[in-house]
């Protein structure tokens, strides 16, 4: 009896070690990012502090490819010549560059809006051999809904990269939903940030607001919009909150970005805890307590619209007086 209880302890204590080595195991990841700006920096920070409390010793080499594929690829060959433990790839472009370069390191991908068109998954429903991730797909539809609800449209302009997958994507929806429901659609098309400030500029008269969806190459340039925008009176909803939160934007739903991080590093954690990438599908966010509503008031009164009190109480942040 005492020697089966002795067995025991010595058995817990083996697999009390092996974890504690598994916890102080000194991970290195390796996390690119398309280009610096708080949305994709708010996702930076939910997959540290996620990993960090599995690994607290792990250590992070953080890259910023600055718009550019070319630089997003050396990056990737960057962390394939580190041997990191795992890399993962903040926006559709980076996700893209570490799956045409890495083959014997864990990817996961994050904030990729349409992971198959991308080609960096096959199906949503499953992952591929070491590639799993999130999609940061926002609610196009509501999102243009609720904007319609505010203030009168009859003509949608649409600012997107046709170059980055996500942000065809999303122009495709909105387009669509546009065309069922009657509302004109004029879209700008740019393939950099220094594109995106004459692209507003070609489009701003002609349209009664602008939808601006998850394209990482708009929002760097967010401001140059926002101050042609506001000049001629034309509200601007996007699908990112922190965006409304940081400038002078009318309104803005979508996810919270933080969370979305979250998200992504316990995707991480599972995947270098052993967890077979081929049986994790894409990971969506769909609880409603994982949507923002912002609106600035500020900019509404100075572009002359007044949003109706029922819209107001649907607002998880109101801005301004």
């Amino acid at each position: 009896m005492k020697k089966g209880l002795l067995s025991i302890m010595i058995l817990a204590l083996i697999v009390f070690t092996f974890s504690c080595k598994e916890e102080n195991k000194g991970i290195k990841v390796g996390i690119s990012k398309i280009v610096a700006h708080p949305a994709l920096d708010a996702i930076e920070k939910g997959i540290i502090d996620t990993i960090k409390k599995e690994y607290p010793n792990a250590t992070f080499d953080l890259q910023n490819a600055n718009g550019d594929m070319g630089t997003a690829t050396q990056i990737a060959n960057k962390f394939k010549i580190e041997k990191v433990d795992i890399a993962i790839g903040i926006a559709t472009p980076t996700a893209m560059a570490l799956v045409g370069v890495l083959e014997d390191i864990p990817i996961v991908y994050s904030a990729v809006t349409d992971p198959v068109s991308a080609g960096i998954v096959n199906s949503i429903t499953v992952g591929e051999e070491n590639i799993a991730g999130v999609s940061d797909m926002t609610p196009v539809a509501a999102q243009i809904e609720l904007l319609t609800k505010m203030t009168p449209i009859k003509t949608l302009g649409h600012i997107y990269n046709s170059g980055e997958a996500n942000g065809v994507a999303l122009k495709n929806i909105a387009k669509e939903y546009c065309e069922n429901n009657n509302i004109n659609f004029i879209e700008a098309v740019v393939t950099n940030t220094s594109e995106v400030k004459q692209a507003a500029l070609s489009i701003m008269k002609k349209v009664d607001g602008i939808y601006l969806g998850n394209d990482n190459t708009i929002f760097a340039a967010l401001p140059a919009i926002l101050e042609i925008a506001n000049e001629q009176k034309v509200p601007v909803m996007t699908a990112d909150p922190q965006s409304a939160l940081d400038g002078d934007v009318f309104a803005a739903m979508g996810f919270d970005q933080y969370k979305l991080g979250v998200a992504s590093g316990k995707v991480a954690v599972d995947v270098l805890k052993g967890r077979d990438t081929t049986k994790m599908p894409t990971v969506y966010l769909t609880e409603t307590n994982d949507l923002n509503f912002v609106v600035n008031l500020d900019v509404a009164k100075k572009i002359g619209v007044t949003i109706p009190n029922k819209i107001l109480k649907q607002a998880t942040t109101v801005l301004g007086e």
